[in-house]
């Protein structure tokens, strides 16, 4: 029996994003004080005060949401726990993944915040605004989705992006083929078929001049194999190879996060409990969906902190 932590992506900001953890912890605080100078911006201060809209820039929300992982994992690790000792793999949505591998020790937090801003300004620049989209399709078999975004790829790039897991597919491409997928998704009989309200079309081929940047970026930045494997996104196995992370992130700018796939495997291979490490709930609520053997936790608040530290060291 054994334990992961896993760490969000996108969509889990919200303003006030750690305030509670700074006002609680120094080693919050020290955090946030290096991802504001590695950034040469006060992130921390659109963090806790917004607004909303300069929080939720796809450049401000990557590094964001990094630094409130990270500065759990600190007041974690200053308070007794060794995620060698303690923790089997990590594991993180899209961006999370680079948290992860912050948190494992493969990349230093300068290196990662910096990182995330690039990966953000690339993924908004690879696509003028209003020519991507991206939808969620609910209540399909990948399969027919897979079928649904071939068919509409006639018409303009469009695959699946995220396999969310509890039937949620998320579709990405150019806006007139996934139009023509959402339509096409409710016709085969998709409970539903959402346009999202996105920047861009994330993790799709259209996304390649971020794949070349990013691969610019990491070759620029050292990898050190992580203290535990991290189970890649589009992947969904464990990988402990430094080159062969930097391969995998690359790849993951324009390949689908696999992440039904990943709590699967964690369910396969003895993993009885996955901490989520920072701002929300979302993966929490992914895995309770996913496999009913795995057992989700948030870990965001004071208290959740000495819950999962009693837990963990008890």
């Amino acid at each position: 029996m054994s334990v992961a932590f896993t760490f969000p992506g996108q969509g889990s900001q919200a303003v006030g994003m750690g305030k509670e953890l700074a006002d609680a912890f120094p080693e919050a605080r020290a955090v946030f004080a290096e991802v504001d100078e590695a950034l040469g911006q006060k992130l921390s201060t659109i963090m806790y005060d917004g607004p909303e809209e300069t929080l939720t820039l796809t450049a401000n929300a990557q590094p964001a949401l990094m630094a409130v992982s990270i500065a759990v994992m600190r007041v974690l690790e200053a308070r007794g726990l060794s995620l060698k000792d303690k923790v089997a793999y990590v594991a993180g949505h899209s961006l999370g993944e680079y948290s992860a591998l912050c948190a494992a020790g493969t990349f230093s937090l300068a290196d990662t915040a910096r990182l995330l801003r690039i990966r953000g300004n690339a993924m908004q620049s690879a696509v003028p605004v209003g020519e991507g989209a991206m939808a969620a399709i609910i209540g399909l078999e990948q399969a027919d989705v897979e079928a649904i975004c071939q068919e509409a790829s006639k018409g303009g790039s469009c695959q699946i992006a995220n396999d969310n897991g509890g039937g949620q597919l998320v579709i990405s491409g150019s806006k007139p083929a996934v139009e023509v997928a959402a339509r096409l998704a409710t016709e085969k009989g998709a409970k539903r078929a959402l346009m999202l309200s996105v920047s861009a079309p994330f993790h799709s081929a259209l996304m390649a001049p971020a794949a070349d940047a990013m691969r610019e970026a990491l070759a620029a930045v050292e990898a050190k194999a992580p203290v535990v494997p991290i189970i890649a996104n589009v992947r969904a196995a464990p990988v402990s190879d430094p080159q062969e992370i930097v391969r995998l992130l690359v790849e993951q700018v324009t390949g689908q996060v696999r992440w039904r796939e990943t709590v699967e495997w964690f369910g396969k291979n003895d993993v009885t409990t996955l901490y989520e490490v920072g701002s929300g709930k979302v993966l929490t609520g992914l895995a309770r969906r996913i496999d009913k053997s795995v057992t989700g936790i948030a870990i965001n608040t004071p208290t959740d902190i000495d819950s999962a530290l009693a837990a963990l060291l008890g």
